[in-house]
């Protein structure tokens, strides 16, 4: 197994999006930023003055329960396939290799 190319991962996701990745429509057709301030308000985000971890981005989080119950998945499972499948984390906005959730 070679080590891939400098632009891998790129090329990688450009094929997912040629292949008609069906979240890659999901995210064009629903405008999700619409839900921000429900989820905002409804989840009870504050200010953080009192410290703590900061929370992972409500839309994003609101995107990962839209698969799990697509999909029919346990936490711990919905926990796994957000960090194996590149296009689940390029549809919640993750980065390969930084931090997703887990457990929800």
């Amino acid at each position: 197994m070679g080590l891939p190319g400098l632009f891998g991962l790129s090329d990688h996701l450009e094929r997912l999006s040629q292949d008609g990745d069906p979240l890659e429509v999901l995210d064009a057709t629903v405008d999700f930023e619409y839900f921000r301030e429900w989820l905002v308000e409804g989840l009870g985000y504050g200010d953080r003055s009192t410290g703590g971890r900061p929370p992972f981005d409500p839309v994003s989080m609101f995107k990962a329960l839209i698969l799990q119950t697509q999909h029919n998945l346990s936490d711990k499972r919905t926990e796994f396939m957000i960090r194996d499948r590149l296009s689940w984390m390029r549809f919640l906005g993750f980065e390969l290799g930084g931090p997703t959730p887990d457990e929800m």
